[in-house]
């Protein structure tokens, strides 16, 4: 089975920094496509930002210019750099990730914007 590990959520102000991590763990394996959903209190889970392989990176227009994804395909790395940080980016983050046609999840982490 494919685990998802993520790191990096906290407290931060807005207009502060945060970085996110999610590696896979257990069985080694490639990456298809990667990404990371966040969820908010009461709202549906969104896309927030996603990049297959060898592909350009996809964003969701309100992270747009802010938020950076990055993979290290040898390491199995997907990484998430959040800049400018807004009240309205509070969710949970959750890795995902594309295996064998088989979409898998990490457990989240919380970001929580607020000064």
């Amino acid at each position: 089975q494919v685990q998802l590990v993520e790191s990096g959520g906290g407290l931060v102000q807005p207009g502060g920094s945060l970085g996110l991590s999610c590696v896979p763990s257990g069985s080694i394996f490639s990456l298809e496509v990667a990404g990371w959903y966040r969820q908010a209190p009461g709202k549906e889970r969104e896309l927030v930002a996603t990049k297959a392989r060898y592909g350009s990176p996809k964003y969701a227009d309100s992270v747009k210019g802010r938020f950076t994804i990055s993979r290290d395909n040898a390491k199995n790395l997907v990484t998430l750099q959040m800049n400018n940080l807004k009240p309205e980016d509070t969710a949970v983050y959750y890795c995902n990730a594309v295996v064998y046609g088989v979409d898998y999840w990490g457990k989240g982490t919380l970001v929580t914007v607020s000064s």
